[in-house]
């Protein structure tokens, strides 16, 4: 009998001791979120390829190296040009292949090789989201030296170009441009697996002078129909009526793909007050980009606020707390910002003035995020730029912020086991077609921390020496996260 007394006692304070050991073990905190972009930049090869008419194999290695440096800077996504001046980054029925890619625009690149579609892999294994950035109406770039190719819409369509100042440009005012520019957009959507589209301030072009935009011709037409707007009001409604359709097309076609734009980072001179220099880009541009805001047109918006935080005229904070108060339905709003200004220290940039400007967006936004513009600063390692993103601004890898108004459904909760001992220990989890993203979490003496951010295909991750628990995330293709899947470690 004592024999049998002793054996439950034990078994009670074993289990009582287990209790004890698992409530030490804190749940992991909510998944970290922010958006860490960096545009790509491909006309005139500014950010890629170096040069054109490179081989495939060059040009994937250029790929590779850019992917791997936005992972050592923690960077979550990158925004890549696919459409500089009417032209494809991609394979295209619409639209020739870039001549910034192949030298001779409508070549096809060595080996059929598809910038595009390999950078959406490349970026999906590793964590990276992708958005493919389309400049909407310029046809044709000042830096332009190939001839045009025979389906280039400066050839298929001349009727709708103009020709203005050094660049020719697709007439927001007639119809077949707008569903020329449409069309190439929704082709990619359709038949890429990206995570975004993007546009940047190029609606109508920015003024030459003053020289007045050539659409007298598109306007008589529509005056000729019986419109009655002025010529201003007209304009602003084209461009209302792009961004409108563009924003159902995309989400007819994948409602999980974000739609955002990067205007000029002042709406009007004098809004708000105290900003007394910048173009009118509501007169200039016909972009009214409140309203965009006002009327959930677009899921994210990057007004590009290039300015450092000192330069009153168009000063940082000031412009950045206005656009907050623009923002009624709360869509995502991160800025673009300048690490090639600041690698340059130009007038009036502090010495620590990317990281101050990243602290300002944190501060103003429960889900921030900012651009980079661009890739090309980041490839140094100056103290004040690539290497204060490193080592100080991005501590951890993180997702961007989930947007709810796309919906979408969390995934499965993943399956996860931890194999292995010291060095040699990795948590596994089974593959499921639905994950785009797999969030690792560790909890170490310091605490928890987010250990990597990987894609949906991988099925492991090792795990450093010391950890006590892991936790195992799933993320859908919308951001919307599973809840974790937690393991606690015996060492």
């Amino acid at each position: 009998m004592p024999r049998l007394v002793l054996a439950v006692l034990s078994l009670l304070l074993s289990a009582c001791s287990t209790r004890v050991q698992a409530q030490q073990i804190p749940p992991p905190p909510p998944l970290a979120r922010e958006f860490r972009g960096a545009w790509v930049a491909t006309v005139v090869n500014i950010d890629f390829p170096s040069k054109p008419g490179l081989s495939a194999a060059q040009l994937r290695s250029e790929l590779d190296a850019m992917v791997a440096r936005a992972c050592e800077l923690k960077l979550n996504a990158l925004v890549f040009q696919v459409r500089p001046a009417a032209d494809a980054f991609y394979k295209s029925k619409l639209e020739p292949w870039s001549e910034w890619l192949v030298s001779a625009q409508g070549k096809e690149p060595d080996g059929g090789f598809d910038p595009l579609a390999y950078l959406i892999e490349r970026c999906h294994d590793r964590g990276l989201l992708l958005h493919a950035w389309f400049n909407p109406f310029r046809a044709r770039h000042q830096d332009s030296k190939a001839a045009a190719h025979a389906s280039h819409v400066t050839q298929k369509a001349p009727k709708i170009c103009v020709p203005y100042g050094k660049y020719v440009w697709m007439d927001p005012g007639e119809p077949l441009a707008v569903k020329w520019s449409l069309a190439t957009i929704q082709d990619v959507v359709q038949r890429y697996d990206v995570d975004g589209v993007h546009l940047d301030d190029y609606f109508y072009p920015y003024p030459e002078g003053k020289t007045a935009f050539p659409d007298d011709g598109s306007y008589q037409r529509y005056r000729d129909g019986g419109g009655e707007l002025s010529r201003s009001f007209w304009r602003r409604q084209n461009i209302d009526d792009y961004v409108q359709r563009l924003y159902a097309i995309v989400h007819e076609a994948k409602p999980w793909v974000a739609v955002g734009i990067s205007p000029f980072g002042i709406a009007r001179p004098g809004v708000p007050k105290g900003i007394s220099a910048g173009i009118d880009q509501y007169e200039q541009l016909a972009a009214d980009v409140p309203k965009w805001l006002r009327e959930g047109w677009v899921d994210y918006l990057t007004p590009q606020l290039y300015w450092p935080i000192d330069q009153q005229a168009q000063a940082f904070s000031v412009l950045l707390s206005w656009w907050h108060t623009q923002n009624p339905k709360q869509r995502a709003l991160w800025p673009g910002i300048n690490p090639g200004r600041a690698l340059a220290m130009e007038k009036n940039w502090r010495a620590d003035e990317l990281a101050e400007q990243i602290a300002l967006i944190r501060a103003a936004d429960s889900a921030p995020g900012h651009i980079h513009f661009s890739f090309r600063a980041l490839r140094k390692d100056a103290v004040n730029v690539g290497a204060a993103l490193r080592d100080r601004v991005y501590r951890e890898p993180v997702l961007g912020p989930a947007m709810a108004w796309l919906g979408g459904v969390a995934p499965k909760v993943p399956v996860a086991r931890v194999e292995g001992s010291g060095a040699q220990r990795v948590v596994r989890w089974q593959a499921d077609a639905e994950v785009r993203f797999v969030v690792v979490q560790v909890l170490e003496r310091a605490g928890w921390r987010t250990l990597e951010v990987v894609g949906g295909r991988r099925v492991q991750v090792g795990l450093p020496e010391g950890v006590r628990a892991v936790a195992v995330t799933a993320v859908a293709r919308s951001g919307v996260a599973s809840a974790a899947s937690t393991l606690s470690i015996a060492n």
